[in-house]
């Protein structure tokens, strides 16, 4: 069995630079995860002493304070501020730019329509930034918009890891239905080319391994559209969660890793699967 990798996969430029940040910062604490992989965070703790205050109430005035990649809050921001902690910001500079976004389009008046999940922390900071939350919706799909009471004038953003086509139908059932209509691209390219990346691979492969937290949005996105041309497509954390069924008489594995992934982790499950592939000729 051949193993490749994705033409393009695992850490991109925010998650590299929110890591160094942290790195460079030994002793602070992140408020909220850092980046949605478990196995990453720990290596921070354990080398670098870099603890982890997941609400505000967590947090000491004495404390050094890291902003997760994903944003936070702009009242949680504020908070911090008004306490005086030492803020270091991690914010990856592609989430950035829809929190300024949805700030400026709201302020000029505005209805302000986030696709996304509204679960997400990414999302949870993108709408505060909003002037009228009341005026501020986030939407999974077109079909959502329908009962918006939205103002003749809409401003739409998106999540920076979701699919472009998908927010093309948001997008464009916005300019159908509304007066004006402001669109900003703000997925990440880093997105595109993973994706685009692995969804070439899994075409040809007949295992694909997506390797990410399981809390990643982009992860998640990758593990689907490799389903789509592999039905073998397994999302794991890291090399304890493979099956050696998994690669039984298979010619092509395939290989991704979402955007939190760390390249230790995916050699590590290279690793475990030339074990397998050895044990299985043995």
């Amino acid at each position: 069995m051949k193993i490749e990798l994705a033409s393009s996969y695992g850490f991109c430029f925010g998650v590299k630079r929110a890591i160094s940040i942290a790195q460079e910062h030994r002793g602070s604490k992140t408020y909220g995860p850092l980046i949605h992989n478990k196995d990453e965070i720990n290596r921070l703790k354990d080398g670098f002493d870099i603890g982890l205050a997941e609400k505000f109430e967590d947090v000491t005035p004495s404390d050094s304070v890291v902003i997760r990649t994903h944003g936070i809050p702009k009242d949680e921001l504020a908070k911090l501020k008004a306490q005086e902690n030492e803020i270091i910001d991690a914010t990856c500079p592609y989430v950035t730019t829809p929190q300024k976004i949805v700030e400026r389009m709201s302020r000029e008046g505005y209805s302000i329509v986030i696709f996304g999940d509204k679960n997400h922390p990414e999302i949870k900071g993108v709408v505060s930034y909003a002037k009228d939350l009341r005026n501020a919706f986030i939407v999974e799909d077109e079909q959502e918009l329908v009962t918006l009471p939205l103002l003749s004038k809409v401003a739409v953003v998106a999540q920076t890891t979701r699919k472009p086509e998908d927010f093309l139908k948001v997008a464009n059932a916005l300019i159908l239905a509304q007066k004006e209509v402001r669109v900003f691209n703000t997925i990440c390219n880093a997105t595109f080319e993973n994706q685009d990346a692995a969804a070439a691979l899994a075409k040809d492969a007949d295992v694909m391994i997506v390797i990410g937290g399981k809390h990643s949005s982009n992860t998640k996105q990758l593990h689907s559209i490799c389903k789509r041309y592999c039905e073998e497509s397994y999302l794991v954390e890291n090399e304890r969660e493979l099956e050696s069924e998994w690669f039984a008489n298979k010619q092509l594995c395939g290989i991704s890793a979402g955007a939190s992934t760390p390249d230790w982790i995916v050699q590590n499950v290279i690793n475990a699967i030339e074990t397998i592939k050895q044990e299985e000729s043995a």
